[in-house]
């Protein structure tokens, strides 16, 4: 793993390196080619997200499937820049012919806030006499103005300034001390801040106002542990260790392990993206997926007081899942042997910059895989299984994302997500009454109620690109107990219900059906089952969306109104809750020249693309299923002052796939077959993936 590290690092200063596969995020290199060839044309703008632009998917499919024979896509990068006025320009540029293919001013939207963007917000709020002014009647005097902070947030959607000037919401806190928790001394009122003049350009106050709180910090750091009586000391080392190295290979951005293959890709809105999945069934490569991703996420909040209706970010589409991503640090994101990645962005100014150690790749154990013992004769067999885990960690302002894949043994694919970081939180005077839209986690701390709902892009090739969904309920047999079908009244079995139009493929999570979803080649049937192969999505953790139909959050959160969308496939469409997310209000856009009101426009919808398509066939077709899976959270003392995880999960497994288990072949850690208990023999055992007969 050191001597790929060397040659990451050697080809990242060199610019140097081997071709890159078609599916590769743009190096530091490339980045830097296209925002020249931008400049060449395109002066006096600066850049908001430079990435690669996927080639077609049919043109994809032909390269993949005989790259020696078939012309390699063009590397083309997908640009985004802003210009003076809040004018926004959506660009692709072909780096190898080194010309800009299209270039358009996209009008009525405004695109999503990177680091740089927050980061100048707290700068200019700290300097502001509208801002001083108000510091000073919660109790901040003007010399503290350096330990007054903010979480800049998109302004989400305001009516009164609508969406043709850049704006961003300021979330106020206080620091007593530079380590004090800042979300312990929330403050009441809302800066307005105009990103293309940067200026503050209104300031949102309450009717009654809540002073800075007085009650001691609630504190997080070392020091302030140790004070309360410092760290546990009855835990010995645990040792994780893989003294012969790692079991998968790496080849530029292709991973390779027990039977898996997957490319990594990586973007700054998705994070990481997987492409190309296929596994290795006794030497057959079998398509699985073609591409899954996080494609968006919506975070409302539950109190309907202004002006926290603004409060509901899309961090994947308002943000930048990648743009927002942690540099790892081994033994403490990431345990074992380790093979990195890094992610390359543009800033504003054209430069490319490096996030190192973006993404993790490694192995975990996964406890048992299989079990069985007979209690005849105490015959046993037990294999424990192991796990490929690629993740990566994003910080949202306070929140924590931990995103992790685990491929399994037994062609299970799992994404979990952790939750952890600091409550969002807002000031509340002593004794108020919190209504139920929030919870005092600590004295003069309301954290108000929220959901966190994620959106997984889920583009199925399983065994061929030409797919079919099932939802799949289970139900109770036909027939009265008593009856001769069903005399005793136990039968039950799974219904299936085939989704043939995309009007048809929308429903909600059924946890008393034990609802899951079958994608399907309708083709290709199991020898054994007599049923079509499939991997199925199981999914429970699946709440609905609280903000009410007609509202604000319910008109741009689109996606997250049931759990399971499914439509035709398509190119461009990538990002449910479209392109340019910051600042629309859900409602349909008014055409423009540069921007008609079609299915393919650049802020288009899934809710536009179903509507559009509603009545297409989706039946035994290349299709995309879109599930909104996550979690309702009513904060609690327990969350403060930073929250212990809390894991969302979510599971492809393989239904009549295989013919039968396909993880046998992994060595048991112990097994006695009953001629050997007869024979008084001890069977095998396999230690650290050795065996031997003992």
């Amino acid at each position: 793993m050191v001597l790929d590290r060397l040659k990451q690092v050697a080809q990242h200063v060199t610019g140097t390196g081997p071709q890159p596969h078609p599916f590769d995020p743009l190096s530091a290199a490339e980045i830097e080619k296209t925002t020249a060839i931008v400049r060449r044309e395109h002066a006096s703008l600066f850049f908001n997200a430079v990435t690669t632009w996927e080639p077609r998917k049919a043109e994809m499919q032909a390269w993949l499937a005989d790259p020696d024979h078939t012309v390699r896509p063009h590397r083309i990068a997908d640009v985004v820049a802003i210009g003076k006025g809040s004018k926004v320009y959506d660009g692709l540029v072909d780096l190898d012919e080194e010309k800009i293919l299209r270039w358009a001013l996209t009008e009525g939207v405004q695109p999503l806030i990177n680091m740089e963007d927050l980061q100048l917000v707290e700068h200019i709020i700290r300097i502001d006499p509208k801002v001083i002014e108000q510091c000073g009647l919660v109790g901040i005097p003007k010399e503290d103005m350096h330990k007054v902070y903010c979480d800049p947030w998109t302004i989400g959607f305001d009516e009164r300034f609508g969406n043709k000037v850049r704006l961003q919401q300021a979330l106020m806190y206080y620091r007593p001390h530079l380590d004090d928790n800042q979300y312990t001394f929330p403050l009441d009122f809302t800066p307005i801040f105009n990103a293309d003049t940067h200026e503050v350009i209104h300031i949102d106050v309450p009717p009654v106002r809540r002073p800075v709180n007085q009650a001691p910090p609630s504190n997080y750091h070392p020091a302030a542990i140790e004070a309360q009586g410092g760290y546990r000391t009855d835990l010995k080392p645990l040792n994780i260790t893989q003294p012969e190295g790692v079991s998968f290979t790496v080849n530029g951005r292709i991973v390779e392990w027990q039977n898996w293959k997957v490319h990594v890709g990586f973007n700054y809105r998705e994070g990481i993206v997987l492409n190309n999945i296929t596994y290795n069934d006794k030497g057959n490569e079998r398509g699985v997926f073609y591409r899954i991703s996080l494609a968006e996420m919506v975070v409302p909040y539950g109190n309907p007081e202004h002006p926290h209706q603004r409060k509901h970010a899309f961090d994947f589409g308002e943000y930048g899942g990648g743009y927002m991503t942690n540099s790892l640090a081994l033994g403490c994101d990431c345990k074992g042997a380790i093979h990195y990645m890094d992610a390359n962005f543009v800033n504003r100014a054209g430069a490319s910059q490096t996030i190192k150690n973006a993404i993790c790749v490694h192995e975990e154990d996964a406890g048992i895989l299989f079990k069985h013992t007979d209690f005849r004769d105490d015959s046993v067999v037990v294999t424990r299984g192991r796990k490929l885990v690629i993740s990566h960690i994003f910080t949202a302002a306070n929140y924590e994302y931990c995103v992790y894949w685990f491929f399994h043994q037994d062609g299970t694919i799992q994404l979990e997500i952790k939750l952890t970081g600091i409550l969002n939180t807002y000031a509340m005077n002593p004794g108020e009454d919190t209504k139920g839209w929030g919870t005092e986690v600590h004295p003069g701390v309301n954290a108000h109620n929220h959901e966190h709902l994620l959106c997984l892009r889920i583009d199925p090739n399983v065994d061929g690109p030409n797919n079919t969904i099932f939802q799949v309920d289970a139900r109770q047999g036909p027939g009265e107990v008593g009856s001769a079908e069903n005399k005793y009244g136990n039968a039950f079995y799974a219904h299936k219900t085939k989704y043939t139009t995309p009007s048809e493929a929308v429903a909600d999570y059924d946890g008393v059906t034990s609802r899951t979803w079958d994608i399907a080649n309708t083709n290709k049937i199991n020898p054994y089952s007599h049923k079509p192969v499939s991997y199925k999505l199981v999914s429970r953790e699946v709440p609905t969306l609280y903000p009410k139909e007609g509202g604000l959050v319910w008109k741009r959160a689109g996606f997250a109104r049931h759990a399971v969308h499914v439509t035709k496939y398509a190119d461009d469409q990538l990002y449910p809750a479209g392109r340019h997310v910051p600042q629309t209000s859900g409602d349909p856009p008014t055409p423009t020249p540069t921007s008609p009101t079609t299915p393919n426009n650049k802020n288009s919808t899934l809710t536009d693309w179903i509507a559009a398509t509603s009545h297409s066939s989706i039946d035994n077709t290349d299709l995309v299923l879109w599930h909104t899976f996550g979690l309702t959270h009513f904060p609690a003392p327990e969350d403060f002052p930073v929250m212990p995880t809390e894991s969302m999960n979510v599971l492809l497994r393989p239904r009549n796939f295989f013919e039968r288990n396909p993880a046998l072949d992994v060595k048991p850690s112990f097994a006695r077959a009953p001629s050997e208990v007869v024979a008084k023999k001890q069977g095998m055992e396999n230690r650290d993936g050795g065996s031997a007969r003992v």
